[in-house]
């Protein structure tokens, strides 16, 4: 639960809107479902976000704008567009001693703090939903879509004002040419970063620069760069990511960090591939959020919490996460790392490349170019006497046994494997050269995941599955009149999807003594797997149709992500 819900549970009950016993049956109702409290609330339709908001802003002692409508030239000019987008803030009107300006939560004191250190004003607070104020900074300072307008003669909004590293450091080293492009490539950034996409995608074709975002795992087509400028956009995107610019045959790999404010750097991994019309770029946006993601967070019910839990703590044998590219593994992972990153722990990691840097925990890049594999690194942490392991990847026989013997040696080690569900994992390890008996005696627990986009809450409504969607998710009658079956029907904040965010499905079963005894008598997959399920696992499939029956995704999503789930 956020540490502020209990506090605005009570804001609502003081306030009249709803009851304790309101109160009582939405944090039962959150504890199973994944959403907040305060959001369940609105999602029942017991309170508006307005009102909740209206209530905060009263008890706060501020007051309350539903829509912004004016704002002055001068309270633009007080805050570069990096920090209203860090902040989520919108100055309406300044004096020469105070700063109107619209923020969505009133509690959040070190955002009014930091940004009045920063332009040395006294900041007046109005409370305006967040929607509202990410509406008034693309009107007022502009998006990605004015940065194309600049650059061809169509825009007539306000400067953008930008700081970022990968800038010529002297005042007035980037020339009067150069200067519109380094703005449009740092605001296709900026706003792909804000519209949470998890990849940017530049890709020349025969007449057009295609640009895509990768938005909660689907590709969404954006305004298109104009052609003429594709040779100055992706030099401009291979200086920040320091590659040749030279080269123009070979794939080339870089990484760029932009500077967004006092407090972030927007972090991304930059590939370039040569296709016939130029070269293609895809740039990853590293999203440090994820790392502090708890597990209600990734998706997982309170059932399967305790079921992580348990296996988080245990103190040595493989923990193996699984699934294709892009199911989220490595997410997975570094959230459990966060969990049982304690001081009286030693945690190291080899990985390739580093993607994110975690607190408390010793990291290892794998660097080929010297010989640093992940063998030779796992040969080296184990010299370190680390109580925790994770490998980024086990890809072959001589990572596979260093893992194997570092888990007999009463190390913890979580890695991943690419199989589409939990019980190949073992058959999989025997495949690679692994002994069985190794298998059998060092594996403790796996999990396969697959992500879902979840349904956006602001525009969620109830909605009935088609007969062939029932039929292909295998509904019973109880469970079709217990259901809560919802979808977005589009809004702003989701882009007209009716998708916000993703969340994880499962598949976890642990080794037990039979298990173990089938593996060392080479049994095969299937039976293990009938075996796993006696055990009380779930499919894929079947831990989706739990979600889609408390209303957290939709039914095709299940169908979709599953449609190779065995029973």
């Amino acid at each position: 639960m956020h540490p502020n819900e209990d506090y605005i549970l009570e804001i609502l009950i003081n306030s009249g809107l709803i009851e304790a016993s309101d109160a009582e049956e939405v944090k039962a109702a959150a504890m199973g479902n994944g959403h907040g409290p305060v959001e369940e609330l609105i999602r029942r339709g017991i309170v508006t976000e307005l009102d909740v908001l209206r209530a905060m802003a009263n008890e706060s002692g501020l007051s309350m704008l539903p829509k912004i409508e004016h704002v002055s030239d001068d309270a633009v000019a007080s805050l570069d567009r990096a920090y209203v987008m860090r902040y989520k803030v919108m100055p309406l009107e300044r004096d020469d001693r105070t700063l109107r300006l619209a923020i969505s939560n009133p509690h959040d004191f070190e955002t009014i703090d930091t940004l009045q250190g920063l332009i040395n004003l006294d900041i007046e607070s109005v409370v305006v939903p967040e929607d509202e104020i990410l509406s008034a900074i693309k009107r007022f300072y502009g998006s990605i879509e004015s940065a194309v307008g600049t650059l061809t003669g169509g825009y007539k909004g306000p400067e953008l004002e930008l700081r970022t590293s990968g800038d010529a450091p002297e005042e007035g080293a980037t020339s009067k040419e150069e200067a519109p492009i380094i703005k449009m490539v740092h605001l296709m950034i900026i706003e792909a970063h804000r519209m949470r996409a998890s990849d940017i995608h530049l890709e020349p074709m025969e007449k057009r620069l295609r640009l895509r975002y990768r938005i909660d795992g689907v590709l969404q087509v954006m305004q298109d760069p104009p052609k003429k400028l594709q040779s100055s956009i992706i030099a401009r995107i291979k200086i920040m990511s320091n590659m040749s610019i030279a080269e123009k045959r070979l794939p080339q790999d870089g990484r760029i960090q932009l500077r967004t404010g006092e407090r972030q750097t927007i972090d991304l991994r930059v590939s370039t591939v040569p296709t016939v019309h130029g070269e293609s770029i895809v740039m990853r946006i590293l999203d440090k959020s994820s790392l502090l993601l708890g597990l209600p967070e990734l998706g997982f019910l309170s059932d399967d919490q305790v079921v992580m839990e348990s296996i988080l703590g245990m103190s040595d044998g493989i923990f193996l996460v699984t699934g294709p590219t892009g199911s989220g593994k490595t997410t997975t992972l570094y959230a459990c790392l966060n969990y049982i990153n304690k001081p009286d722990r030693k945690i190291i990691t080899v990985e390739e490349p580093v993607e994110y840097q975690l607190g408390g925990i010793n990291q290892v890049p794998v660097n080929h170019d010297v010989g640093m594999t992940f063998a030779a690194a796992l040969r080296a942490m184990l010299r370190q006497a680390p109580n925790i392991i994770m490998i980024g990847e086990i890809r072959d026989l001589e990572t596979a046994s260093i893992a194997v013997n570092a888990s007999l040696t009463g190390h913890l080690v979580f890695s991943t494997l690419h199989t589409n569900d939990a019980p190949s994992a073992i058959t999989r390890l025997v495949d690679i050269g692994v002994k069985p008996f190794l298998v059998a005696s060092s594996i403790r627990a796996i999990m396969a995941q697959r992500l879902l986009r979840r349904i956006c809450p602001n525009c969620a409504e109830p909605y009935m599955p088609t007969e062939d969607e029932i039929r292909a998710l295998n509904l019973d009658a109880n469970q079709l009149a217990s259901a809560n079956f919802q979808q977005g029907h589009g809004c702003d904040r989701c882009r007209g999807t009716g998708f916000k965010g993703r969340m994880g499905i499962f598949e976890i079963f642990k080794v037990d003594d039979e298990i173990r005894r089938m593996v060392n008598e080479k049994m095969g997959v299937s039976a293990i797997r009938r075996r796993a399920r006696d055990l009380g696992m779930r499919t894929l499939r079947e831990d989706g149709v739990r979600k889609v029956l408390t209303g957290m995704t939709t039914p095709e999503e299940v169908i979709t992500a599953t449609m190779g789930d065995k029973e």
